[in-house]
């Protein structure tokens, strides 16, 4: 990890977590003073639309317009400036924006939502989930993908990739539950001493008390998730709704209505029954190890 990326570290503070406490903040006095979102979006010259987005935290805020809705809403003066420094602070570039040359937008909008997670569900039938990869295996991954990107552009994916991983390491750190694969730990993406290396992080991933494992072997009579990786984003907020986040080929699909989060989340729980449970997945992965170790004699 990179000395600027760690520097920017602060648990809790980075601008997608800000923004969606200020857009919670804006919620509940705007519900408390029983005023619609069509009638917030008239004060600030907007649509009812934005008034959600700005609610849930997805955009930016202006800070004209967190100052007239908090006249409108009936905030006193001086109750005010410490929510309009908290707009401020959220206005601020995340520290994947320095990677914006290299990264679709599409995908730097969900690293604002990982950061801010509390829980993330993730399943798996490719790769390793990028929150616990390696950095031989991000490279081999990556190249793999960008087969005609310079050795440079390569460098700095990785970079990105291995940026996301300091939420894992701060004081509040997300609980990540992973479920993959066994697909996943037996396609060699860089050979097997590059897998031996991922498949150890994994071990020690395993141990740590927010991140939980499961496998899902080969003799599944069944698959939930239909081979489709996507991964379920909660916040502290309990007033958020929970993100769903399935990544295509040139874009992602970013799903919060009821209908849709409760689809994931059972298919989430599906998996979960139908994989090992947690306490087998250090043994699984000691055996993918030692037979690495068998097909290298």
């Amino acid at each position: 990890m990179s000395g600027l990326i760690a520097a920017r570290q602060d648990a809790g503070t980075g601008p997608a977590a800000l923004r969606i406490r200020l857009g919670t903040k804006l919620r509940r006095l705007r519900k408390d003073r029983e005023i619609t979102r069509e009638a917030a979006g008239w004060e600030i010259r907007a649509s009812e639309s934005k008034i959600s987005r700005m609610e849930l935290g997805r955009v930016p805020f202006k800070e004209r317009d967190v100052a007239d809705l908090l006249a409108f809403y009936g905030v006193p003066e001086s109750e005010r400036d410490d929510l309009l420094a908290l707009a401020r602070q959220a206005n601020a570039p995340g520290w994947w924006q320095e990677f914006a040359d290299i990264a679709p937008p599409w995908f730097l909008s969900y690293l604002g939502l990982e950061e801010a997670a509390s829980l993330v569900r993730a399943y798996e039938v490719h790769f390793v989930p990028g929150l616990l990869q390696t950095g031989d295996y991000a490279r081999a991954v990556i190249t793999h993908g960008h087969a005609d990107a310079p050795p440079e552009e390569i460098e700095r994916r990785v970079a990105l990739r291995l940026g996301r991983q300091r939420v894992l390491h701060r004081p509040d750190p997300p609980q990540v539950w992973a479920v993959l694969d066994e697909a996943v730990l037996r396609r060699q993406f860089g050979g097997p001493e590059v897998m031996r290396g991922q498949i150890e992080a994994l071990v020690d991933a395993a141990e740590l008390p927010h991140v939980h494992i499961q496998i899902v072997p080969f003799h599944a009579t069944a698959h939930a998730a239909a081979g489709l990786p996507f991964a379920i984003l909660r916040f502290a907020e309990t007033e958020l709704p929970d993100v769903v986040y399935v990544e295509q080929l040139t874009t992602a699909l970013y799903l919060d209505k009821p209908g849709d989060v409760d689809l994931y989340a059972e298919t989430m729980e599906r998996a979960c029954l139908e994989a090992e449970p947690p306490d087998r997945t250090s043994a699984i992965l000691h055996k993918i190890l030692d037979e690495l170790g068998t097909a290298e004699l």
